[in-house]
């Protein structure tokens, strides 16, 4: 499948590992007052439809990971954020909250390669992946009420639920930056790196799980995304049945004899 064209960002594709970069440095990668919205809703998009692709990798070039919303917008009552209260909320609905709904339904693990700072939505978006690494030089910060204002893409739904509610209640009542050890620790990120390593480290365990049964590694990941949210008894149907057709997929014969040979040489 062809790759979308995006406009703000880049994407490349290797050994079924799909990097996404945010490519607006000179607003250290807002992701208002830019077209990064729509670049990162098309490539989720894509995603799903290319079955090609068996991890999403997301990180910033320059400096920032991304410093969320664009705040001279904000100062001007501007782009995103002009209007009265019904014109917010509606670019709100039909603007940055496409994201969270979007990568929610993304079926193949994504990995957040955090290469700085990670501010406001910034945060959240970091905190929408499956699994965040990130660089020494990395920050993290529930900002939004030092401005005024509350986490408006879903920052508050999804720290508590990686953190818990007391962590997560702190850090965005007190809108405190925390640095990458700190962020490590609280189990926000699960591996901090040097800057140079970052890309590096986060290619390698993609690669560990693009090297997995691709149909496989989806439906896993949708299991991991609906037990969250389903009693024990629902969930086991749906195992079995998610079970029955990797029983009868080629790829899951193949890792099988895989198996056998690896044990035979032994």
């Amino acid at each position: 499948m062809n790759r979308p064209t995006l406009i703000d960002a880049t994407l490349a594709v290797e050994d079924r590992i799909a990097l996404l970069t945010l490519n607006r440095h000179d607003l250290r990668n807002a992701l208002t007052g830019s077209n990064l919205i729509d670049d990162i809703i098309t490539t989720a998009d894509w995603v799903n439809r290319d079955t090609d692709v068996s991890v999403l990798v997301i990180t910033g070039a320059g400096s920032a990971f991304s410093a969320g919303g664009n705040i001279r917008d904000m100062a001007e009552r501007g782009g995103d954020f002009a209007g009265d209260v019904a014109e917010c909320e509606e670019r709100y609905r039909r603007g940055i909250q496409r994201i969270p709904l979007a990568l929610q339904n993304v079926e193949v693990p994504i990995i957040a390669a955090v290469n700085g700072p990670a501010i406001g939505a910034g945060f959240d978006l970091a905190n929408m992946a499956d699994i965040r690494i990130a660089s020494e030089k990395a920050k993290f910060g529930e900002t939004f009420l030092n401005l005024g204002i509350i986490p408006g893409d879903g920052g508050a739904w999804l720290m508590q639920r990686l953190i818990g509610y007391q962590r997560a209640f702190e850090l965005t009542l007190t809108g405190r930056v925390i640095d990458a050890a700190e962020a490590q620790q609280l189990g926000i990120v699960m591996e901090v790196t040097s800057a140079e390593e970052l890309l590096p480290a986060t290619i390698k365990l993609a690669r560990r799980i693009a090297d997995q049964p691709p149909k496989g590694t989806r439906l896993t990941k949708r299991l991991m995304k609906m037990a969250q949210r389903m009693e024990l008894k629902d969930f086991l149907d749906l195992c079995a049945v998610f079970q029955g057709m990797c029983h009868n997929e080629p790829e899951h014969l193949s890792a099988v004899n895989r198996m056998l040979e690896a044990m035979e040489r032994r």
